[in-house]
């Protein structure tokens, strides 16, 4: 198998400082803000972004330390395959969180609705685009119930880094 290597591009910085009671989505984190600290070498990189009212965040899961291929998600009762749920204990632990992006000021993006603990790793950036990031028809399989509760769950110690 392949090994692939990252470089963090900049560091997230927000209101969680432990992962037992942050919000588990960005829907649930209405309000919640946060910064983004890019490393100066990269700050170029952020020319036009301004423009866009939402970005995609692509994160290091880095205090994730194990995973099982069954899990126990926070919006469910029964165990489901790993890869049907966004727990953060993966084999290769990436997260993606859908950010409101309020200003950018030099290499420092602030941005709201951020459901992630502080001081993690950032690896990439993108705009979100709706025609391209928001499908016309979906289907969300075990979640098609659970509409509406994420707003109110939040994290436990289920996926710490025991």
């Amino acid at each position: 198998m392949m090994e692939m290597l990252f470089t963090p591009i900049g560091i997230i910085h927000t209101p969680f400082k432990q992962t037992s009671d942050m919000p588990i989505q960005p829907s649930g984190a209405k309000g919640s803000k946060g910064t983004i600290k890019l490393k100066p070498e990269f700050a170029a990189g952020l020319k036009d972004l301004e423009g866009f009212s939402h970005i995609i965040l692509l994160y290091h899961f880095h205090k994730s330390k194990k995973y099982t291929l069954e899990v126990l998600p926070f919006l469910d009762s029964q165990k489901r395959g790993l890869f049907a749920t966004r727990a953060p204990n993966r084999p290769n632990p990436i997260g993606l969180s859908v950010v409101k992006l309020l200003k950018i000021e030099s290499n420092i993006l602030h941005v709201e609705n951020v459901d992630i603990l502080d001081n993690t790793p950032l690896m990439d950036i993108k705009p979100y685009v709706p025609e391209f990031d928001q499908p016309a028809s979906v289907r969300t399989g075990w979640l098609e119930n659970k509409k509406g509760k994420v707003t109110f769950k939040k994290s436990d110690d289920r996926f710490g880094s025991k």
